[in-house]
Order: C-alpha cells, then structure tokens, then sequence
C-alpha cells in the first residue's frame, strides 16, 4: 500500500513561536486517518502546508508523490479541501457558486453533486450569504467531495453541522474510503475519530504524543459513569466497586430513597456493567472522556512506543 502524503522532520515557525517541530507523519492510499487534538495543537498548520496555504521552514512535504509547492493546480484539482474556517459570501446561490467550483475541480458529476446536497439537506437555490453557518458547511463539503477526488484533506469539518448531519458526514468519508479515496480528518471531537478512522495521530500542545489504530491507542478506555440504583448501602456499594480493576474515584450520595453513584472506569467495562446488573438500576449514563484530559493521559503515559504502533516525543509545537 503506497503513501499519498509523507512528512518528514516538518518544522514551521511564526516569528518567534514554532508551531511544527519535527513532525513526521505517514498516510496510506485508501484510508482514513484522523489527526485530532485539542485547539492549538498543529492540526491546522499540518493540513495548510498540505495544500500550500502556508510553507514549511524546513522539513519534507509530499501530497501524491509532490511537493505541494511545486504541484500548483494541477496538484490541487486532486484534492478535496474543507479549511477549518470556511468563509462563504455573496450573492450567488449555491448553485452557481459550485458551478465555478465544478469548472475549476473538472470533471464533476452534476448527478453526484445534487445527491450530496439531498443527502445534507441543503437549499442550493438560495443565496450563498442569506444561509445558516451549518448551511455553509454543507456547500463547503459538497465542493470538497463532489469531483471524487484521490484525497480529502478536511479540517473540523463537522463544525455548525447537527447530530442527523454529522452521521450522514461519517457515512460520506466511509463511502470515500471504500471507493479507494484517502482521508485526512481533523478533528477536536473524539468520537468522530473514533468511529471512522483506521489510524490516527494524536497531537498536544503542538507536539504528537502518539500514532496508531484506534484500538491500540485506547482513546475511549476512560468513561465517567453515573447511575442511579435502589436504595442501596452504600458501603456495600463502595466494597463492591473497589473490588474492580479501573474503577476509580467512587462518589455515592444517598438521597430520596435512591443511591447515585459517580465512578471512572479506566479499561474495560464489562465487569463494572456486570456489578451494576445484580442491582437495581433507575438510571445510566455514560461519558466518553474530556479530550483534554485523554491527550494529557496519553502524553503522561511517559514512552511513546509504550502507546500505540508508532508513537513520538518529538512532534509538532
């Protein structure tokens, strides 16, 4: 399986702030791979020097087998971009806005191009400035993935979308990857990730703390659950649960007859289920983890190859 964008040792600064050290990163033909983080930490800048908004200071950049600089529009019609702030005005409609982007991104299927506005739900007919931020969205990933291109490199692309939309969105990059494109997603949503990536690369506060499949990295292994049980003794309860691997900070308060039960599971949850299954249970819910506080786990783990398939101490700032 061949490479459709290699990094190698990409370093990029603005003035005195280096926002890339060292990055290196590898992404294969026909997968999708989730670069996710929180705000600030090098998604962005990753994905404009992909594209050529921004250059690197030094490193390597190859997008399909060129350097993006030397690629000009040729290079570009490849590609499919969502920039992660997506400005859209005028007062063109829709139509005629994704017209121009048709000329320039030739050969479209207008076929393919209304179905994915069907699929979003988009009003094509009205002027581009008079629609929602979520509206704008959909155009912007209509134009991204209406000329089928050999890569998508989409920056928080779900951003203004509601949940109905986002699922139709994950179902689109599916799709993209099944028909043999490559995707590039950035993301801040853990869950996006989670669901569609085959590998990612986790950046913090500009630095990856680590690269590989979803599993191996075991970014939704903490979950914070609350439940609310049957008047329970809560010290029987807090014996029950301690007696658990991962289960950590129990908090149980009383009240009204009902027992409520706070506790993070770090692991697998089965067992804790299984507990929570020989009582009475009013009420479950479960939390997937701050991504804050995953990254920080992730980067606290200390060795980068203790992480994952592929992980680095050296990345991007």
């Amino acid at each position: 399986m061949s490479s459709v964008i290699d990094i190698t040792a990409l370093h990029k600064r603005f003035g005195w702030r280096t926002a890339l050290h060292g990055l290196d990163m590898h992404v294969q033909r026909g997968t999708i791979y989730g670069l996710i983080g929180p705000n600030g930490a090098g998604k962005t800048t990753t994905l404009r020097t992909l594209v050529d908004i921004i250059r690197p200071t030094s490193g390597e950049v190859r997008v399909l087998g060129e350097e993006p600089r030397h690629g000009g529009a040729r290079l570009r019609r490849r590609i499919g971009f969502v920039p992660g702030e997506l400005h859209l005005e005028g007062r063109v409609t829709g139509h005629r806005m994704l017209s121009f982007y048709a000329e320039v991104s030739d050969p479209v299927d207008r076929g393919y191009t209304s179905e994915l506005a069907e699929r979003l739900g988009v009003d094509l007919s009205r002027p581009v400035r008079s629609l929602s931020k979520g509206n704008k969205q959909k155009i912007g990933l209509i134009q991204a993935f209406m000329h089928r291109p050999e890569l998508l490199i989409l920056d928080e692309p779900t951003s203004g979308l509601d949940p109905l939309m986002q699922r139709e969105f994950l179902s689109m990059v599916r799709e993209a990857r099944d028909a043999g494109q490559t995707v590039l997603l950035s993301s801040h949503v853990l869950s996006e990730i989670q669901q569609v990536a085959d590998e990612v690369a986790v950046l913090a506060a500009g630095r990856v703390v680590a690269s590989g499949d979803v599993a191996s990295l075991r970014l939704g292994s903490v979950r914070r659950v609350r439940a609310s049980l049957e008047g329970s003794d809560p010290d029987a309860v807090r014996r029950r649960f301690m007696g658990i691997p991962g289960v950590r900070e129990i908090d149980l308060l009383p009240r009204g007859g009902v027992l409520h039960l706070t506790a993070t599971v770090d692991g697998p949850i089965d067992p804790f289920v299984k507990a929570l299954a020989q009582m009475t249970v009013h009420d479950l819910t479960v939390e997937e983890p701050d991504l804050e506080e995953s990254v920080l786990r992730l980067y606290s783990a200390g060795s980068a190859s203790s992480i994952g398939t592929a992980g680095h101490e050296g990345g991007a700032r």
